[in-house]
């Protein structure tokens, strides 16, 4: 059995915009990530996986629920040297590698940002010659250390932002959307490059997107959210041959095929939240239809998923 690095117990993370609005972004989420693997967040905008990322990391704090790190609790109360430490270990890969970096500051002083503040180089030599290793680790050269990042293209820039989140040798890195901003072209070389660190560095990736065939090619399981809730829970391939939640098949049924022919013939299946009634007192959660699939559903529509499974 794999090793738990992380578990998101009943997290919640509520927004007040004036009284009586409240924003439910994250509504009672919970799931695990197992050591050494990548667990796509997937929904379309809005859904809530960016906050349940940027919640996670503590950039924002949790309105309830819990998140456990190697059993420690993230948003329990921590002096700055605790907090330092926990920074160290847990890292961000941002959307939008132009608004991610520092204008003013050359691509040395980004990357080597946590090296400083970690003390992880003892001069500025040793400084000097971490930044190099790791501009060649993301597939750059020493020559760009000094360079400014308007200087770069996008595919460049997030290479960079890579390259910053691991100066500080994290075990676990939340990306966040971190191919949505690049060229088709661009975004399988980020992929692949990230597939590859993890493999030699034996990280550990919360990858959110939108883009289901990018996060199926990354992801080791996948999870599906929708308004706030996560919905359906399952290994990549299973989710794919297996997607129970009408939610779910709504987002896979929009994904285009290189095959003009059944292009013509897809039908787009339109999800509609009215089709689910619950009873007032009617308990809804997350319920396991097979080993490691869950599903977000009641005890009736639970026995129906378990028939349809295949």
């Amino acid at each position: 059995m794999a090793e738990k690095l992380l578990e998101i117990k009943h997290l919640k993370q509520y927004f007040n915009i004036g009284r009586p609005n409240q924003v439910k972004a994250v509504d009672d989420v919970t799931f695990d990530i197992y050591k050494g693997e990548t667990l796509g967040l997937v929904g379309e905008s809005g859904c809530g996986k960016s906050t349940t990322g940027r919640t996670i990391i503590r950039l924002y704090d949790a309105t309830g629920g819990q998140v456990l790190f190697n059993g420690e609790n993230v948003h329990g109360r921590k002096s700055k040297a605790e907090l330092k430490k926990f920074n160290r270990k847990m890292q961000m890969i941002f959307q939008d590698p132009y608004a991610s970096l520092n204008p003013r500051m050359t691509v040395a002083d980004i990357i080597a940002e946590g090296i400083d503040i970690h003390g992880l180089a003892k001069s500025k030599k040793e400084r000097m010659e971490r930044v190099y290793e790791l501009l060649e680790t993301v597939g750059l050269n020493k020559e760009h250390a000094n360079r400014y990042p308007h200087e770069f293209s996008g595919g460049q820039r997030q290479r960079i932002g890579i390259a910053r989140a691991l100066a500080v040798e994290p075990e676990f890195i939340i990306a966040d959307e971190p191919i949505s901003a690049l060229d088709v072209s661009i975004q399988a070389q980020v992929v692949n490059l990230m597939k590859r660190l993890q493999r030699e560095k034996g990280l550990t990736y919360l990858f959110i997107a939108h883009d289901l065939s990018m996060v199926k090619y990354i992801s080791d399981r996948i999870g599906v959210m929708y308004f706030g809730k996560l919905v359906e829970l399952a290994p990549a391939d299973d989710l794919y041959q297996n997607a129970m939640h009408p939610y779910t098949k709504s987002l896979l049924s929009a994904i285009p095929l290189p095959d003009p022919e059944s292009e013509r013939t897809r039908r787009r299946i339109m999800y509609d939240p009215s089709s689910h009634h619950y009873e007032e007192n009617e308990k809804v959660e997350m319920r396991e239809i097979a080993p490691g699939h869950l599903v977000y559903c009641s005890e009736k529509e639970f026995e129906q998923y378990k028939a349809q499974y295949k």
